[in-house]
């Protein structure tokens, strides 16, 4: 198994999208990219931490490659969205990937590459070296799932999990 950090926004939105794809074992919500060890969802909204929502996913490269993995995080939200999505605002709902060795930077700088072409915007997706994840707290896990009925569900999460899993239908179990 392979893992990659992530982040799109609430995470809610980016777990919600990637679940479920055929090759992905696990994705678990947290924290990643800043300066306060095992910050509380609370922290990081209060925008001290440095700290971005994000997710960490655990595939097998055999069954969905990297670049297929990131082609779909691109889709569950706006790379060009800087430091937000929508009307979550601030440096913890930034784009970001965090990757661990050069061979995954090089990945993913080849996508952004590739998948420039379609937005007229600069896609700014910050690309960092992975220093700290820290597991979010337990509510936050399978939020979506467990509460397809909140609002914030039902008017953000939802619309992105279904355009993301309408355009990757056939990567979907």
């Amino acid at each position: 198994m392979q893992t990659i950090v992530l982040g799109g926004g609430c995470f809610w939105c980016v777990e919600g999208a990637l679940l479920g794809l055929h090759g992905v074992d696990k994705v678990i919500p947290g924290y990643s990219g800043g300066h306060t060890n095992n910050p509380t969802y609370e922290e990081v909204c209060g925008k001290n931490t440095g700290h971005a929502e994000v997710v960490e996913v655990s595939y097998d490269e055999t069954l969905i490659p990297r670049r297929i993995l990131l082609e779909v995080f691109f889709t569950c939200h706006d790379p060009t969205q800087l430091n937000r999505q929508g009307n979550d605002v601030g440096h913890h709902y930034r784009s970001v990937i965090f990757y661990k060795n050069e061979e995954e930077k090089l990945d993913v700088d080849e996508v952004i590459g590739y998948l420039q072409q379609n937005f007229v915007d600069d896609i700014v997706t910050e690309v960092s070296p992975l220093i700290n994840f820290f597991i979010a707290e337990d509510y936050h896990h399978n939020y979506f799932a467990n509460n397809p009925n909140n609002p914030y569900c039902a008017m953000v999460v939802n619309p992105k999990i279904s355009k993301t899993r309408a355009k990757h239908a056939s990567l979907y179990e």
